[in-house]
């Protein structure tokens, strides 16, 4: 076993235990930066202990029980995790009918916790489609830039060929890997949504026309790659039910496939193109019209979106603009709201001088949230103090703005990918001008997010009252008397670990 998978192993194997041991795990994934566990009993869970493993950055609590070990290193545990949890279940003693009642109750109450709402549901499920592309883009977004960084200098071109399609060839078939987690995620064949969405990117599509005009290879993109397969998932289900078994292997997958492949062809096609422009519009006029404005509004609600997961949403307007435009705009300014969070980050450790506790937690967060990993600055310092959570929207906003004025005045700051933030995001920087001065117009909202973020927190992020209590009592950063967010969650977090790989809240 390398190194590397004998650390991650014991990170694994000293979580499970913390969090009920493998009876208690029901089910095991993880994003870019969070191990995500379904639990059978949350009473289970010892949050203290687990909390305080060096390797554990934060826990969230949602739909299911997130346990921050930031990018990379949360690729490498979640493997282990789940081989940890098989290997005891294997080896426990067979259950009993009455616990797996009990689990299953367990498990049911679960699912109907208080924010398991219909559209927060939705969001998770369309989240569940693209998250898991996220690295493929990252990858390939890197790969572009440095290939417009070769083709630019004029270096190696008999490289950059090759280059380029590395970096597009995943693009160009984006929509075959959207119909295939669609279907998955909605229980459908995955085989059978990516045929479906696979119509929208052949090249032959160009000689079909719908509503009187010809068909364009990728026309409705990745939401009409989302829509075909989640027709061709109600297709499959129906087929199901009504086929005879002995004609199932035959005629469900021919019905679905042609059903669903007609449908997108002379509809879905043209709507979801119409649409994907749509939204592309709306973007650019957003910025165009509103400049600082809309940046500051964009950049300082953010951090709140995130907090009540609506941010998910976002995730297919990203991807529909990196497909049409090559980059997504609203990125960059996005990712001003960890700027905001870095600079009161600053402020909150020079105002609580004598809380060795918190400013523990800021050194240790702090380069993490210079690269965009901003968990550890949010759950562990900002959020449970009320105000500064505030004053570091505002400093994310100050950030958007500046970013948007600069569109406003023509030149545009996109990103090729989504994930990346904060300083990381700089491999990634994309637009309609030269790279230096993108990336320059990027650092100066960065500065301003720092700037205002510090500013803001360190006059108006705390009372009076405040800081006298969190000066005099150095144990813990849980919120005190005169917090402005009230029912905040408590601290849900102890030192983090040194930073790891880049991330992102996106």
């Amino acid at each position: 076993m390398s190194t590397e998978n004998s650390a991650a192993r014991e990170i694994a194997a000293a979580i499970l235990p913390l969090v009920g041991g493998a009876g208690n795990v029901t089910s095991v994934t993880h994003c870019m930066t969070r191990m995500r566990l379904g639990l059978a009993d949350r009473s289970l869970v010892r949050d203290e202990p687990l909390k305080a493993l060096p390797d554990v950055m934060g826990v969230v609590e949602d739909d299911t029980y997130q346990i921050v070990l930031g990018p990379g290193k949360v690729a490498r545990v979640t493997p282990e995790f789940e081989s940890l949890v098989e290997e005891e279940k294997a080896a426990a003693p067979p259950v009993t009918a009455r616990e797996l009642a009990d689990r299953g109750a367990a498990i049911r109450a679960e699912r109907k916790q208080r924010n398991a709402t219909p559209v927060k549901l939705m969001l998770r499920r369309v989240a569940n489609i693209f998250v898991p592309l996220i690295p493929a883009l990252i990858g390939c977004g890197i790969v572009a830039g440095i290939n417009g960084l070769l083709t630019n200098l004029e270096w190696l071109p008999s490289l950059t060929p090759a280059l380029t399609a590395i970096a597009t060839g995943f693009m160009s078939l984006i929509a075959v890997f959207v119909g295939v987690n669609t279907a998955k995620e909605f229980g459908g064949t995955p085989v059978l949504g990516g045929a479906a969405a696979a119509v929208i990117v052949f090249p032959g599509v160009a000689d079909v026309s719908a509503f009187g005009e010809k068909l364009a290879p990728g026309q409705g993109g990745v939401l009409g790659a989302l829509f075909a397969a989640l027709l061709a998932v109600y297709v499959e289900k129906a087929c199901r039910r009504v086929v005879p078994q002995a004609l199932d292997v035959l005629l469900t997958p021919t019905v679905t496939v042609l059903v669903a492949g007609l449908v997108t062809l002379y509809g879905l096609m043209f709507v979801c193109g119409e649409l994907s422009t749509g939204i592309g519009h709306v973007a650019n006029w957003l910025l165009e019209h509103g400049g600082a404005f809309a940046g500051f509004v964009l950049g300082g609600l953010f951090l709140p979106l995130v907090m009540l997961g609506l941010h998910q949403a976002l995730i297919p307007i990203h991807t529909t603009l990196i497909e049409q435009d090559g980059f997504t705009v609203l990125l960059p300014i996005l990712a001003m709201a960890g700027a905001g969070q870095v600079g009161a980050a600053l402020a909150i450790y020079l105002r609580l001088r004598r809380n060795t506790s918190i400013r523990t937690t800021i050194k240790s967060a702090l380069p993490a949230g210079f690269l965009g990993v901003g968990e550890p600055l949010i759950y562990g310092v900002s959020l449970p103090l009320g105000r500064p959570f505030i004053t570091a929207c505002v400093g994310g906003a100050f950030g958007g703005g500046v970013v948007g004025l600069f569109y406003q005045l023509g030149t545009s700051v996109g990103s090729t990918a989504i994930g990346p933030s904060g300083w990381a995001l700089f491999p990634l920087l994309k637009g309609n001008h030269s790279l230096g001065a993108i990336a320059a117009i990027y650092a100066l909202g960065l500065a301003a997010g720092y700037v205002a973020g510090f500013l803001a927190t360190y006059f108006f992020g705390f009372s009076k009252q405040m800081l006298l209590d969190l000066n005099t009592e150095q144990d813990s950063p849980e919120p005190v008397a005169g917090s402005e967010i009230e029912g905040t969650p408590p601290n849900p977090t102890a030192t983090p670990a040194p930073a790891p790989a880049p991330g992102s809240l996106v």
